[in-house]
């Protein structure tokens, strides 16, 4: 069973008892999942920037974005126009399955890794995740890698509430600190 049927046949109906939602459409569910990298003080290394996009292409399996600055600001040392980051936004069936993904397979592949800490959630149930290296992801070779780079996972879901989000995260299997 995936996790889409997952989250349809078993964690909507708990998460509609445990907070008393009239309709099945309350209840929380992921919208979309964006995964983010800046390129920092490699902003002029264009060869950088095509290994940046590769692998969020390849995590992914879609092709990214790349974001602009949309000022120059001369502490940054950036112009107007410069490409300063890449993103990728996943939604339907993508979504979920990066999401087990992630879950199942490259949560246990970070080092030291200890669970997540509930205070990723905002206040309106979204969980973001940063992530040190790049290589913990399954489709990412470490020996092919020349230069490694962080990223940035954001998981937006309908909650209205940071307990809603929480419920929502532990059900679909993401693992938390104990406190």
């Amino acid at each position: 069973m995936n996790l889409k049927e997952k989250y349809r046949k078993e964690i909507a109906p708990k998460l509609k008892e445990k907070f008393g939602y009239a309709n099945i459409m309350a209840v929380p569910r992921l919208t979309k999942a964006v995964i983010n990298a800046g390129v920092g003080r490699n902003a002029k290394d264009k060869a950088f920037i095509d290994g940046v996009v590769s692998s969020l292409e390849r995590i992914s399996g879609q092709k990214p974005v790349l974001t602009k600055a949309k000022q120059s600001i001369s502490a940054f040392k950036t112009r107007k126009g410069m490409i300063i980051g890449v993103a990728v936004t996943l939604r339907g069936q993508r979504m979920f399955d990066f999401v087990e993904k992630l879950v199942n397979i490259t949560f246990p592949r970070i080092r030291d890794f200890r669970g997540l800490n509930a205070k990723q959630i905002d206040r309106l149930g979204n969980l973001s995740v940063g992530f040190k290296e790049h290589i913990a992801f399954p489709e990412i070779k470490a020996d092919e890698v020349a230069n490694l780079h962080g990223l940035q996972v954001c998981l937006a879901t309908t909650a209205k509430s940071h307990e809603a989000g929480f419920e929502l995260f532990k059900l679909l299997g993401f693992p938390f600190k104990r406190e």
